[in-house]
């Protein structure tokens, strides 16, 4: 893993600390990071394969690495998965990757950022655009997302992309494609208004309420927004856990009162969203005002007592609701 770095604006850029310095590249998780039925392109799969080997930071300090929205740096992601095909990380935290929202193929689909401190941009008009602003160091020259070009320490191979590129698309002139995108939405405004009526959303969906009415003897005792209570939820088949950090992990005495509102949660969350299926673990942030923030993982396999839930419990979840096959994790399709 890379060390992080910067935000979109700074210039400061680190060596990952590894013995391999070659880039990171995992292309089964990129292809399962497209949507079902849009494949990753092959230019993608392709520069992988050109990129493999080679030490990172000389075309730019990235991970070439899949990612659902889930995990995204936004609010309640996951009903986005069919929104998004994220195939790159920046050693802050941002990812990169297609943005379906615009109506675009998977060939044409312009090139996103989530920012780790909130950015939300267009950063290249599709796929191509972008490989061609990393060859030209066109991110260096506007000094924005600037991890995209060559760390300081690292020998220049962008002339060889360049090169690469040049007799790929055909064409003696890349800056000519790296012109900023016209005729797109706002994406900003898109993702900001996601996350404002997500919030919204959760803040006072019935479930929430009630939920912060069974835990209200855990409401923190400060009144400034930061100051929260984080509790955690894993289920499996029959198996189900809920802890409370407070030095630590602890159990809690509503556990038994609170597992109906949390599996009738879950079922009508996969009803409202049946190809994401049932999710495994859940955290959720309480205030001192009881308002709850929700975040749900569909991917990880949870521990109950510390111990990975059964897989055939898990199983059980998965016969009853089903996912596309690219959507199942690997520990469970084993």
């Amino acid at each position: 893993m890379m060390e992080p770095t910067k935000a979109s604006q700074s210039t400061a850029q680190v060596i990952p600390v590894s013995d391999d310095y070659s880039y990171p590249i995992d292309i089964d998780s990129i292809r399962r990071a497209f949507p079902p039925g849009t494949e990753a392109p092959q230019l993608l799969i392709d520069f992988a394969g050109w990129l493999k080997g080679r030490d990172w930071g000389n075309v730019g300090c990235y991970e070439l690495v899949g990612d659902f929205s889930d995990n995204a740096p936004i609010v309640d992601g996951s009903p986005l998965r069919d929104q998004f095909a994220l195939f790159a990380r920046l050693p802050e935290g941002s990812v990169v990757g297609a943005w379906y929202g615009a109506g675009n193929s998977a060939a044409n689909a312009p090139i996103v950022v989530l920012g780790s401190e909130g950015q939300y941009e267009i950063i290249a008009a599709s796929l191509e655009a972008l490989l061609a602003k990393i060859a030209i160091q066109r991110f260096e020259e506007d000094v924005v997302w600037t991890d995209f070009t060559p760390h300081e320490d690292a020998e220049d191979e962008t002339g060889e992309l360049a090169d690469w590129l040049a007799k790929r698309f055909r064409v003696r002139d890349l800056r000519s494609l790296t012109e900023p995108p016209t005729g797109l939405p706002d994406f900003g405004q898109w993702m900001e208004k996601w996350c404002r009526d997500r919030e919204a959303f959760w803040e006072t969906h019935p479930a929430m309420t009630r939920l912060a009415d069974q835990l209200i003897a855990h409401r923190p005792p400060g009144k400034t927004p930061w100051d929260r209570t984080i509790f955690e939820v894993a289920i499996a088949g029959q198996q189900y856990q809920v802890r409370v950090l407070d030095r630590g992990r602890q159990p809690i005495e509503e556990v038994v009162a609170i597992e109906p509102l949390l599996r009738c949660l879950r079922d009508d969350m996969w009803r409202a969203k049946p190809d994401l299926g049932l999710w495994y673990s859940m955290s959720f942030s309480m205030g001192a005002d009881g308002r709850i923030l929700p975040r749900f993982d569909y991917e990880t396999r949870p521990a109950i007592n510390d111990v990975p839930v059964a897989i055939a419990e898990a199983r059980t979840d998965l016969v009853r609701a089903p996912r596309p096959e690219r959507w199942v994790p690997a520990w469970l399709s084993t």
